[in-house]
């Protein structure tokens, strides 16, 4: 596998810290000095994870090492078809391989323990050809406690299972040996400057109601992609789940590919084709819990509550229904951290985004909890520090071994330093996710007025971030998609969605403001939220109604588990209109770099005429939020002078706009200081339109060019 780039950014956007920062995991406490009177618990946290590194480096020859476990454990095979075996199972008392290579035998082929509870056979070849057959099925026959049962499971670091429903659910291993092995054929691409993430999932993109495939995804939507600009797939789904419905999130195999998609050459296909395109691709990676299935899964896997997993109510997840990790045990690490290095080396992801961050950094796993932002509830009792460390080492391994690889966290709570180096004393993150944007744009659209909008909250929502660590920005994700809410074009226009976005339907106010607010929304989303951006497939057309997988409560219908890519394909369809939106958005960013930027200055919250204006990357936007009341050469500030023009127009009739602003418009500054700025331009601001002005000598000839940017 190729190194990743080594001119990795580093994950903190502040200045680096000076010579006489402390080294004791305190050197936060300089950028964010609320952080003094936790000091303690910041030096406790930081020494637990130095001790783990020392322990590690005199145990087992360090993290690189370490980190190798599936070189060690599960199925190996060697150069002569020997293939060894091994799994811990410290409450075993023997152990058998069986499978359809020795007729499922429970007693030819004994395993012998170590003083550790690793168990291990050596199987040698025949006639000069591996014993066990490629793709044919196996399980570890465990002889336990309690009158000598037996206890059959599939081997915790299996590469491949599969289910057969007509047969059952329970998942069967599968000993993945293929003739030829998947050679990539190109290089990963550098660590992206602006993050633009598409979320994904392999088995609803298509419009046809089934389970897509990897090959499906890499022909059809791939493609799709690209050519809306994004630079970075953040794949949900991939590790082995027992349950569609679970979106993913219930894995029972963590180093299986889920096999409902396709073969794992299918899956490294996918991400090499991305490659190709310049694309980063992330795993949605979830550490946080695990399915409680015992037949096909870690749960009991020695028969023990305890193998993988604190044993009793700590090791439970009470709403989930799921089983929780012990990140205090040391095999536990070993299987986890190489979890992380198993998918970054046989399928080259090129990073991770951490599902359900906030329930491994608390005891209580944040139920219950509305975090008000006081330090107190970072540090104290209710933090689970053995979490902590781990996101930590996890975090340090990554970025040591793969300098560009990007960590995402999913964190409702606001952990201070999760985006810091661990070196300062943080966890190590490059991104954390803006969680409250969403939430309150689905809070306003259900319980406000338009009029009743709040300019002052919405920026404040928007940039309201650690100094320091930078925030991923989304109007919407899965989350706002699944079953029981309404994506924001939904919510927007209900059921006008099914009789007015024709084309050659009356464009109905209803129409007219949803597709507006849509645009505005991702518009002031993608410019002020954050320092990456991250939208979730088809929503950036607005998908209609919301997501729900097959399942009993529903008919086992896949209606709602799919994306209808054909709607914006549809030139007869308005859908066309907001998903070239999308892509312009995308595509002016790459050009123009705010992602990556200093964060805006926002110089006009104007809460009666509902006017914003900020600057970013030399990029000034305007945005007028009121529903009836457009302004003529209406004064904004702005700091650099000289001659702008339009590079975003929401009102554009290729946008699906009234087409009111004149792109072609050349907006001089007066030198009189506004708002807080050294000069002002006048523009024209119809109502729900926002723009977003370039200086002349900053686009390429030809300004409509650049308007056309991307297609």
């Amino acid at each position: 596998m190729d190194p990743l780039n080594e001119a990795a950014q580093d994950s903190i956007t502040a200045a680096p810290p000076s010579q006489d920062m402390a080294a004791d995991g305190t050197g936060i406490v300089s950028l964010d000095p609320y952080l003094e009177p936790y000091k303690p618990a910041l030096q406790s946290r930081f020494s637990r994870a130095q001790q783990w590194i020392k322990t590690i480096d005199e145990t087992e020859g360090g993290l690189e090492k370490f980190t190798r476990g599936y070189e060690r454990f599960g199925f190996n095979v060697a150069a002569d078809h020997t293939i060894t075996y091994r799994e811990w199972a410290p409450s075993a008392l023997r152990a058998y391989l069986i499978g359809d290579f020795n007729g499922w035998n429970r007693e030819s082929h004994e395993m012998k323990r170590d003083p550790y509870g690793v168990y291990e056979i050596v199987v040698p070849p025949v006639s000069g050809r591996p014993a066990i057959a490629h793709d044919s099925k196996l399980k570890i026959s465990m002889v336990v406690p309690n009158d000598q049962a037996r206890a059959e499971r599939i081997p915790a670091w299996i590469k491949r299972v599969t289910q057969d429903l007509s047969v059952s659910p329970i998942y069967d291993a599968r000993f993945w040996n293929p003739p030829h092995k998947y050679t990539f054929r190109h290089p990963r691409p550098p660590k992206p400057a602006s993050a633009r993430i598409y979320e994904a999932h392999v088995g609803i993109s298509s419009p046809e109601p089934k389970v897509a495939s990897y090959k499906e995804f890499t022909h059809n939507t791939l493609p799709r992609i690209h050519k809306l600009g994004y630079n970075t797939i953040q794949l949900m789904a991939i590790m082995e789940h027992a349950y569609y419905a679970s979106f993913g999130y219930q894995i029972n195999s963590f180093f299986a590919a889920s096999s409902r998609y396709g073969s794992p050459d299918d899956l490294k296909e996918l991400v090499d084709t991305a490659h190709g395109m310049g694309i980063t691709v992330l795993l949605d990676v979830v550490h946080s819990h695990a399915s409680k299935n015992v037949a096909d899964g870690l749960n009991y896997f020695d028969n023990s509550d305890s193998a993988y997993f604190h044993e009793g109510a700590r090791g439970r997840h009470e709403l989930w229904d799921s089983r929780l990790f012990n990140y205090a045990s040391h095999e536990v690490l070993r299987f986890l951290l190489s979890n992380l290095r198993f998918w970054m080396e046989e399928y080259a992801f090129d990073g991770f985004r951490f599902d359900g961050v906030t329930s491994m950094l608390y005891k209580n796993h944040g139920i219950g909890t509305g975090f008000s932002g006081g330090y107190h509830e970072y540090f104290g009792p209710n933090v689970d520090e053995d979490g902590v460390v781990y996101l930590m080492l996890a975090n340090e391994m990554l970025h040591t071994l793969y300098p560009s690889s990007l960590t995402i966290a999913e964190d409702v709570s606001g952990m201070p330093g999760l985006c810091i180096k661990l070196s300062l004393g943080g966890l190590g993150f490059d991104y954390r996710l803006a969680m409250a944007v969403p939430d309150l744009y689905i809070k306003w659209l259900k319980e406000k007025q338009d009029i009743d909008w709040d300019m002052g909250a919405l920026c404040f929502t928007l940039t309201n971030r650690r100094y320091g660590e930078k925030t991923i920005a989304y109007a919407e994700s899965h989350d706002q998609a699944l079953v029981g809410d309404k994506t924001l074009l939904f919510w927007l226009c209900d059921a006008q969605m099914y009789t007015h976005m024709s084309t050659s339907s009356t464009f109905t106010p209803v129409i007219e403001r949803g597709m507006a607010l849509h645009k505005m929304i991702r518009l002031i989303t993608h410019g002020l939220g954050g320092e990456g951006y991250l939208n979730f497939e088809g929503n950036e057309f607005g998908h209609p109604e919301w997501l729900d997988f097959p399942r009993e409560g529903n008919g086992n219908s896949f209606h709602y588990a799919r994306r209808q890519f054909n709607l914006p394909d549809d030139d007869a369809l308005r859908y066309k209109f907001l998903n070239a939106f999308d892509a312009r958005l995308q595509w002016t960013e790459q050009k123009y770099g705010w992602l990556h930027s200093p964060q805006a200055y926002v110089s006009l919250k104007n809460e009666s005429d509902k006017v914003i204006a900020f600057e970013r990357a030399g990029l000034l936007w305007i945005f007028n939020f009121h529903p009836s009341s457009s302004f003529t050469d209406y004064r904004v500030g702005v700091d650099v002078p000289g001659t702008y023009r339009v590079v975003v127009n929401s009102d554009s009739t290729d946008y699906g706009g009234l087409g009111r602003v004149q792109e072609a418009t050349r907006y001089f500054t007066t030198d009189f200081a506004w708002n807080g700025r050294g000069n002002f331009v006048q523009v024209y601001l119809p109502t729900r339109t926002a723009v977003v002005l370039a200086r002349e000598e900053t686009m390429s000839e030809g300004w409509k060019s650049d308007m056309a940017l991307g297609f």
